[in-house]
């Protein structure tokens, strides 16, 4: 057994970092929630996002989390405009053809960062990016702290705004019953690019809360958004709550993990639970069965 001066800071980083794998996870949740499709440029799109943050840094000398004003909606705006005018028209209706064009936006995207940016990894250099917030005895770097808590935020407005506005409740409605939606009035293509505008959006957020303690380059999305998957399916499939929790369940499986069988083996609990879960609770673990 581990010490609990190891242990509990390895949990509290695993927390920490949970929390940022369910708000990545958040905005693919929501898109399949609605659209009932997978976003396979979801890890593209956030390092899209972290770029943004970067050169905001880098150009305008713009702190990750006053990023916070312009990224997220920026982000917003991108994901409208790729669902309105780019995947309904080249899907024309079908999810198989949605699924290919979301993979060939994914392709498309990291190879033109590819060959803008190179493959260099790019970092932000903050004042407080070697901070410590000492938490029930351990010491956890401030920069998850706040994103800890920005994500626990995000996720709750999220939820309110899916629960109490008018935008959520056509998008509940759109959800549960398009055709009956649209025979109420509903504008059915405003809401599915709207919902996918949404869930890019939250990516952006993640991106100003990730850059002060993490990196980019062109191919920093591809372990986030497996991640993410394995959150949505152990969450539940369209489930905000559930994906708050396998967020945390997956950060701290992953720190666990690591401290047991080292860094480069840590994931191996991840991938242990989605396969558990698909064949034990396919429906997640705030799903329900079809």
């Amino acid at each position: 057994m581990f010490d609990s001066a190891i242990l509990v800071p390895s949990v509290l980083n695993g927390i920490t970092t949970g929390a940022l794998y369910a708000l990545v996870a958040l905005g693919l949740t929501l898109i399949y929630g609605v659209l009932h499709i997978i976003n396979f440029a979801h890890g593209a799109l956030l390092m899209v996002a972290l770029y943004m943050v970067y050169f905001l840094w880098k150009l305008a000398g713009l702190d990750p989390y006053w990023s916070l004003l312009i990224v997220p909606p920026a982000m917003f705006v991108i994901g409208y405009a790729l669902q309105r005018l780019v995947i309904t028209r080249a899907s024309h209706g079908r999810d198989e053809n949605i699924l290919l064009v979301t993979l060939g936006l994914a392709i498309l995207i990291e190879n033109v960062a590819l060959y803008l940016f190179s493959s260099d990894t790019q970092v932000v250099d903050t004042p407080y990016g070697f901070d410590v917030v000492e938490m029930f005895g351990a010491f956890v770097p401030y920069p998850k702290v706040v994103a800890f808590f920005g994500a626990l935020a995000t996720a709750a407005a999220l939820w309110a705004f899916i629960r109490l506005t008018d935008l959520g409740r056509a998008i509940r409605a759109v959800a549960r019953e398009k055709k009956g939606a649209r025979l109420v009035g509903i504008e059915v293509g405003h809401v599915y690019a709207m919902s996918f505008g949404i869930g890019v959006g939250v990516l952006g957020i993640a991106a100003c809360l990730l850059m002060p303690s993490y990196y980019v380059t062109p191919q920093v999305g591809h372990g986030f958004v497996l991640i993410a998957f394995t959150i949505v399916v152990l969450g539940g499939m369209g489930s905000f709550t559930g994906a708050l929790i396998g967020g945390l369940v997956i950060g701290v499986v992953e720190a666990v993990g690591g401290l047991w069988l080292g860094e480069s083996l840590g994931q191996i609990g991840i991938f242990a639970i989605f396969i558990l879960i698909l064949l034990f609770r396919p429906q997640g673990i705030m799903g329900h069965q079809a």
